[in-house]
């Protein structure tokens, strides 16, 4: 249908560097995506029709830091509902819900202003990649220690062999390009 022309200027606006940042790693860079407003569009059209169809009931979609910043403000305005930031330990004023969380190379802590959220609120969690899934695991948590309700995690990419999908279970995962 129309998905199909979408997911084709998105693909052809991924680069990918190999051996970044070490050895062994396909980098999937999307900045390309971002330069180019078709693309961009492409991307939000598909991430609205999906919320549209699948979750017409969604309260506020929340982005992590960072690039969910770049998706997730386009997709809240364009479904008229707000949007929520979950953050880097440190950044947000006020009183802070947290969470650590393991990366490849440590840990790592995200945060969400306590009030951001009600209880039984409907959220879409959106974030440029899902790898292993650690940060997207994070978000959730922090989401339910609010009593929100996590109706699906939205990425533009997803690399499948991480297996960050499984890792994310029960939630929902919907990707527009795998590699």
């Amino acid at each position: 249908g129309s998905m199909e022309p979408k997911l084709q200027l998105l693909r052809e606006n991924v680069r990918t560097f190999p051996d970044f940042p070490k050895p062994g790693i396909q980098f999937r860079d999307i900045c390309p995506i971002l330069k180019s407003p078709p693309a961009l569009t492409a991307a939000i059209d598909l991430f609205e029709e999906r919320v549209r169809t699948m979750h017409p009931q969604v309260d506020l979609i929340v982005g992590l830091d960072a690039r969910g910043f770049l998706f997730g403000p386009l997709l809240a305005q364009r479904l008229g509902i707000g949007f929520v930031p979950v953050r880097k330990k440190g950044k947000l004023p006020g009183t802070t819900v947290s969470t650590a969380y393991d990366l490849e190379y440590g840990r790592a802590e995200l945060e969400i202003q306590e009030d951001a959220v009600a209880p039984a609120q409907k959220i879409i969690v959106i974030d440029d990649l899902l790898a292993t899934g650690g940060t997207l695991c994070a978000a959730c948590e922090l989401l339910l220690r609010l009593q929100a309700q996590v109706l699906e995690c939205l990425v533009l990419v997803e690399l499948k062999d991480l297996r960050g999908a499984e890792r994310l279970k029960p939630h929902a995962v919907f990707s527009l390009l795998q590699y």
